[in-house]
Formats: structure tokens, sequence, C-alpha cells
């Protein structure tokens, strides 16, 4: 939790630091590793960003948020393709998410 007040107080770098420490003492922990992502993603780690979005989604198969992550993640490493996939994932899940659609919107356009 105190992870994710760090992120909605644009303390991305300390919000990392404290969330890699939770993550090694929770792998398993889904909900853990999309905030991990998206702290990561806030600081231009795209890579480190994705893999985190990655293990998420396996370990949570219904969590749109980690999908919408993850193609966020694709579209900035240049893979547009998979970043349009991911986001219609997203969006099936979550029909109504205005954040999803237009993701998907500026991809297509």
């Amino acid at each position: 939790m105190r992870g994710r007040e760090m992120l909605a107080a644009r303390r991305n770098h300390e919000a990392v630091l404290l969330l890699q420490e939770v993550c090694d003492l929770e792998p398993k922990k889904g909900s853990v590793r999309e905030a991990l992502g998206r702290a990561l993603y806030s600081i231009g780690e795209t890579e480190r960003a994705s893999d985190q979005f990655e293990v998420a989604v396996e370990l949570n198969p219904a969590d749109d948020y980690a999908y919408f992550g993850l193609a966020m993640c694709r579209s900035r490493l240049g893979d547009k393709a998979a970043a349009a996939g991911l986001l219609k994932i997203a969006l099936a899940m979550r029909p109504n998410s205005k954040d999803y659609r237009r993701a998907l919107d500026r991809l297509a356009s």
C-alpha cells in the first residue's frame, strides 16, 4: 500500500526501491508486480517495467491493468502489433475504460 501511495504522490524512484524490496519478499504477488511495473514505466525503465507486467499477467490473467501496462511498454518499445493485441484484451476485460480505448485509438492512427 505504501508503494501505491508513493506512486500517487509521484515519488516514483522511491516507489521502485520499496516495491522491489516487497517483490523480493513476495515474488508471487501479482499486485506488487503490477505496481512495480507502473513505477518502473514512470521513470523510463520500460524493459524492466515490461518484465514486471508480464509476470503480473502470468500470476493473475484477470488483471486488466497489467495487460494495459504491458501494452504501453510494448508500444514504447516499438512493437505496435503486440501492444494493440494486449490493449484489446484489456478493453475486453474492462469495456468502459476510456484510457484503454484512447490508447488503442492512438495506436490505430
